[in-house]
């Protein structure tokens, strides 16, 4: 892979923003009648690592006039240092337009997770070619990396056109594109045909995708890992055997990755990950990490690798470094983690955990 060196943006993200209301102490939603409440998108999880670094993010998204949620999301991605663009569509009365509501019961325990989405009149879906200056964006300023996400592609047909549309901008611009499947079974349902073609062109520009065994499978028609047992260091090498059909499949792309988890249980996992990078695999095998509250802990470990990758360092430090974000935000209220700096990623990746004064 080959990174711009004469760009403006270092990441840009499409997105849909909403917001996510957690109860508090760990209570199931049903029960609770206080919550924490969160700007949110999977999309500006991953971007978030690098702003917070540092490194100049731009996010593509549409806002609801006037709505004060509207003002909260654009005040929280200021304050992790995301530009954003975007247009204001009219609300259209009380049943028009509004941000996704994400409800979630982040579990205790032997006590699962369990979310709530809560999608109806997402103004995310709005999301139209039309309303962007693609050409600027990718010609004139400049990008190094076009992160894309399967939530987008799949929202509405206009979303799924202006991902299309941004990979091929993309790719004649010569930037570098990752491609994170996130297949969800209820955006798929009736549409299974158009966005099964949809995927295939984006994953078939792209430089690096990022999926578990169901994406791959679901949204690309890739066999998935033979059974390896139950405990996760066992299952490695049909992961493996996997990743090599979706290569054979996408040769296009350089970087494949995947996490590993095992739940104990909620507030204990095993987490581990893995990499191929042209022909060499980078594997952390599965390590124990507590968790405050698992949602975003995927994103984080996207959101790293593509720090590590923008910042040139060698291929084994994107999947460490990646590893470490995931286990970051796992230790956050917040479903993104925050970087004090990169210092303290690689402590979490060494296992450090003592105070630094």
């Amino acid at each position: 892979m080959k990174l711009k060196t004469d760009f403006k943006w270092s990441l840009v993200v499409p997105t849909s923003m909403g917001v996510r209301i957690t109860p508090l102490n760990s209570q199931p939603v049903h029960t609770s009648n206080t919550f924490f409440m969160q700007a949110t998108s999977a999309e500006t999880n991953v971007a978030t690592i690098s702003a917070y670094l540092g490194l100049p993010v731009r996010v593509l998204t549409t806002f609801v006039k006037d709505s004060p949620v509207a003002r909260l999301i654009k005040d929280n991605l200021a304050s992790r240092h995301l530009t954003y663009e975007g247009v204001e569509v009219e609300q259209g009365g009380p049943w028009g337009f509004r941000h996704q509501f994400n409800i979630a019961d982040s579990g205790f325990g032997t006590r699962g997770p369990r979310v709530h989405n809560d999608r109806a009149g997402e103004v995310g879906r709005t999301l139209n070619v039309n309303n962007f200056n693609l050409k600027k964006l990718f010609e004139q300023e400049g990008v190094q990396l076009l992160h894309l996400s399967g939530l987008i592609a799949a929202l509405s047909p206009e979303t799924g056109n202006f991902c299309l549309e941004l990979a091929r901008t993309a790719k004649k611009s010569g930037t570098l594109i990752s491609f994170d499947l996130n297949y969800r079974e209820s955006f798929w349902k009736g549409r299974e045909k158009e966005l099964s073609s949809i995927f295939c062109e984006i994953a078939a520009a792209s430089d690096i995708l990022v999926g578990n065994e169901e994406d791959f499978q679901l949204c690309l028609g890739i066999k998935g890992p033979e059974e390896g047992g139950k405990e996760l260091a066992a299952q490695i090498e049909s992961f493996k055997e996997m990743i090599k059909r979706v290569k054979d499949a996408f040769p296009n792309a350089s970087v494949f990755a995947t996490t590993l988890r095992q739940v104990v249980s909620v507030s204990r996992h095993l987490w581990g990950a893995l990499m191929l990078e042209n022909n060499k695999w980078h594997i952390v095998e599965p390590r124990e990490i507590d968790v405050l509250d698992r949602i975003g802990g995927g994103d984080g470990f996207v959101g790293g690798m593509l720090y590590a990758i923008l910042k040139g360092w060698s291929p084994e430090k994107w999947v460490e470094f990646g590893w470490a974000s995931g286990a970051l935000a796992t230790t956050s209220l917040t479903d993104y983690a925050l970087p004090a700096d990169e210092e303290q990623v690689w402590s979490i990746w060494k296992g450090n955990a003592r105070v630094k004064r």
